[in-house]
């Protein structure tokens, strides 16, 4: 390979190794956003079932809650990678680096605001105000977790991270 071929050669993996890098769409981070959000949503939900029929206190349901919404947040990117063919080990590690700063983002964002809306903490499963409260705060959590995983996908962290096994 002469010289010349060489470096378009070189130039061209140069370019293709960066791909992911660089500005990320809002479209691509609103996706992972809404993605993370789903495994979020049902876990935490099912959480606060769980943690409300076995008469918990607050700070038990809560702590279940977010350990499920963790827990479902990861699965559901597990599950993707792992259909792409990845093995256990190496999905496990996708999923952790893929979900990690969203989902904690989002859990701390959408738990601070139930916990600062007055009387959402002690409002029953049965009660608008307990929805209200835990569906407000999914909204404030995707506004604020967007540019959050926007900014990560741009730098080739969190969702990128999947995208490379779709």
């Amino acid at each position: 390979m002469d010289h010349a071929a060489h470096h378009h050669e070189h130039q061209h993996h140069a370019g293709h190794h960066q791909h992911g890098h660089g500005p990320a769409s809002w479209s691509m981070a609103a996706k992972a956003t809404l993605h993370c959000l789903t495994g979020c949503a049902i876990g935490e939900i099912l959480g606060m079932v769980i943690g409300t029929w076995l008469r918990w206190g607050n700070a038990q349901t809560m702590a279940l809650a977010i350990g499920l919404a963790f827990l479902f947040g990861y699965s559901f990117t597990l599950f993707a990678v792992r259909r792409a063919g990845l093995d256990l080990k190496s999905a496990v590690k996708v999923a952790l680096a893929a979900d990690t700063v969203s989902i904690a983002v989002m859990e701390l964002v959408d738990n601070t605001i139930i916990a600062l809306t007055p009387g959402a903490m002690d409002a029953h499963l049965t009660e608008a105000l307990f929805w209200y409260a835990l569906l407000g705060g999914f909204a404030v959590a995707f506004l604020l977790t967007t540019p959050v995983n926007k900014w990560m996908i741009g730098r080739g962290k969190g969702h990128a991270v999947v995208h490379a096994y779709h």
